[in-house]
């Protein structure tokens, strides 16, 4: 892992991204006001991006910062303030069309990008959506136009390949690309990145950084949004906070550390804003769940045992089979061998399914929150009654008034902000969807919860919270099993942590070794290789 320090020194010597300010910003948002309901969740917000410049928007989950993307994108139509790009005033929301024309590109962490279709297809979509295709010399035309793209930014992508072929950090460059081409030649534009590296592996998550300012060397600026705190001292050359809708601060990322970018976010010190206690002893180690001889596609022969009331992690290297073993728990990837235990009740895996591990007390939240653990059409309080329906005597004996009002308690015991049971799920920020999945699975009172990657694309404060959430479930017996690749969360969380290589388990990490820098000397020091 790159240090956030050579980042920022990397900055100061001018290199790729050097952010020098011009007299003229490429953004200048002035007094932007946005009000859902009697609530202003941006209140008079200021924000530059100069040319030349990757600049971080941080805050927690709810802060404003995808409302003032959404603005930005003509989604939402703002209650007041004012817009310059490149020096010229524009009315607000923005046509599709208008934001073309004053060069402002946006890509989303879902990149918008069609499997199907090939590289070279996905780059011209917009095109292709007002003609039946291309014609052979056209094609060859647009395929010699994006290889001199592609070469522009030092990429190996392919126009003719296929984008389910290739690899989700291919898809990333591939979208960001696209973006940077639709800037025009000399790339003086605003180029909105909103966690485009939110599910790839650090190693990959790098490249992007170096395809980012190549991208703000070439004339563009770039805004870029994370939950990473290390991504974003290692990325930019500025940093803006915002904090219940309030810009809460602004700063140079070379003189700013992970610890004042804490207090910008949170508003208070480091030391309270991780102030949950590691969890408290299992309640019965010799009770719970038993796994012997897992079998899947990355998992061979894998037995392991979880106490009553533990939280046991799981971690490796991306493939290494550790991230595919609560699926094959819970049913919703096939395994090919292996029984599972539960206080006394033995499963065959190979037979198990969704249905009825939810019947025998287990409960699943995957890392794809949006495609795989809820339903986006519809409203947060109907995805948290999902499973709790059948206990009502089924969808027709529940009225709208008894789904809101037993959500809407739910939704203020975790702290999803807004509580309001009727506002559609997709509107939520990331953190807020993923306590209301919490929400939907303790109402069924599981005997086991299953989790990976339980805070991917969550910030700090919204994670805190999770980890409090956790460790409350499993100090009433519940039995957790945490599936994650980020190191920090499974010290701060985990009681045991397991280790894979290549589909087995290698190394068991207990006590006064599960920290950070424990999990790290394990995980690479006997295959240095698979860190790469």
């Amino acid at each position: 892992m790159t240090d956030p320090e050579d980042g920022r020194a990397r900055h100061r010597r001018g290199t790729p991204g050097t952010g020098t300010p011009t007299s003229t910003p490429i953004l200048q948002l002035t007094g932007l006001r946005k009000r859902f309901g009697s609530t202003w969740v941006l209140n008079d917000v200021d924000l530059r991006v100069d040319a030349g410049q990757v600049h971080g928007l941080l805050g927690q989950n709810g802060s404003g910062k995808s409302t003032l993307i959404k603005v930005l994108a003509g989604f939402h139509a703002p209650d007041g303030g004012t817009l310059e790009l490149d020096g010229k005033q524009v009315a607000l929301p923005l046509a599709p069309r208008e934001r073309r024309q004053h060069r402002l590109e946006f890509v989303h962490q879902d990149l918008a990008l069609i499997p199907s279709l090939t590289v070279l297809e996905n780059l011209l979509a917009n095109d292709l959506a007002f003609r039946r295709g291309l014609s052979p010399l056209r094609a060859r035309r647009e395929a010699t136009r994006a290889r001199e793209l592609f070469d522009r930014f030092g990429l190996g992508l392919h126009p003719s390949a296929l984008v389910r072929d290739i690899s989700r950090l291919a898809r990333a460059q591939l979208a960001i690309a696209r973006a940077a081409g639709r800037l025009g030649a000399d790339t003086r534009g605003l180029l909105v990145l909103d966690e485009p590296t939110a599910f790839l592996p650090r190693a990959e998550a790098e490249q992007l950084f170096t395809l980012m300012r190549n991208v703000a060397t070439q004339g563009a600026g770039v805004l870029f949004v994370s939950h990473d705190l290390d991504e974003v001292l290692q990325v930019t050359d500025r940093v803006s906070v915002l904090r219940d809708g309030v810009m809460a601060g602004s700063v140079d990322t070379a003189d700013t550390t992970h610890d004042g970018l804490v207090r910008l976010i949170v508003g208070r010190s480091v030391a309270a804003a991780r102030a949950t206690a590691r969890p408290a002893e299992p309640a019965d180690p010799a009770a719970g769940v038993h796994v012997e001889k897992l079998r899947g596609p990355l998992v061979r022969d894998v037995s392991f045992s979880i106490g009553r009331g533990e939280i046991l992690g799981l971690t490796g290297v991306i493939g290494s089979g550790f991230e595919e073993i609560p699926h094959l728990l819970f049913g919703s990837h096939r395994a090919t061998g292996g029984v599972l235990s539960l206080d006394g009740d033995r499963f065959d895996l190979t037979r198990l399914t969704p249905a009825k591990a939810v019947r025998a007390g287990l409960a699943l939240i995957p890392a794809e929150r949006a495609t795989d653990g809820s339903a986006p059409s519809l409203t947060v309080g109907e995805n948290v009654a999902l499973l709790s329906l059948r206990r009502s005597g089924g969808p027709a004996r529940v009225t709208n008034r008894k789904l809101h009002a037993h959500t809407g308690g739910l939704l203020r015991d975790l702290d999803v902000r807004p509580p309001e049971p009727r506002l559609p799920y997709s509107s939520l920020s990331g953190g807020n969807q993923q306590k209301a999945l919490l929400a939907k699975w303790l109402v069924t009172e599981p005997r086991v919860l299953m989790l990976s990657e339980p805070t991917q694309g969550v910030d700090i404060g919204a994670r805190e919270q999770i980890f409090a959430l956790i460790s409350q479930v499993a100090a009433r017996g519940c039995t957790v099993l945490c599936a994650s690749s980020d190191l920090e969360q499974l010290a701060q969380l985990c009681h045991r942590v397991l280790v894979l290589r290549r589909g087995t388990i290698t190394d068991e990490v207990t006590g006064d070794d599960v920290t950070k820098a424990g999990l790290t000397d394990v995980l690479y020091r006997r295959s240095p290789a698979e860190a790469l």
